[in-house]
């Protein structure tokens, strides 16, 4: 399985001090390669405050939106837990699909 994954959309939110603050952030993730019988893709996206809501936890440091590279935006994306949903989602699409089952209708009660 060759998974891909790409950041697909980054959306910056800019305080008062030119300082981002929050981001909206999508990933695609690509198993294998468009028209391959193994091939899934799926996208993921979340919401990153710098200050976490809920837990008042500090997710990343306020700094200017050219000074943000592709690794940092990664390292703020919750990737353990979609590297888990997507290997799972292709497990179940691809690796392991549900069956479909069909009437037998020439079954006859036993007496």
């Amino acid at each position: 399985m060759a998974v891909t994954k790409s950041i697909t959309k980054a959306i910056p939110y800019i305080n008062s001090n030119s300082k981002v603050d929050k981001w909206d952030i999508e990933m695609t993730y690509e198993n294998d390669s468009e028209g391959d019988a193994t091939y899934y893709t799926s996208t993921f996206i979340t919401q990153v405050s710098q200050v976490d809501p809920v837990s008042g936890a500090t997710n990343f440091t306020l700094k200017a939106k050219g000074s943000w590279t592709n690794a940092n935006l990664v390292a703020i994306c919750p990737v353990s837990h979609w590297d888990a949903v997507f290997a799972s989602q292709v497990d179940s699409v691809i690796t392991n699909p549900k069956t479909e089952s069909t009437p037998d209708k020439s079954f006859s009660v036993p007496s």
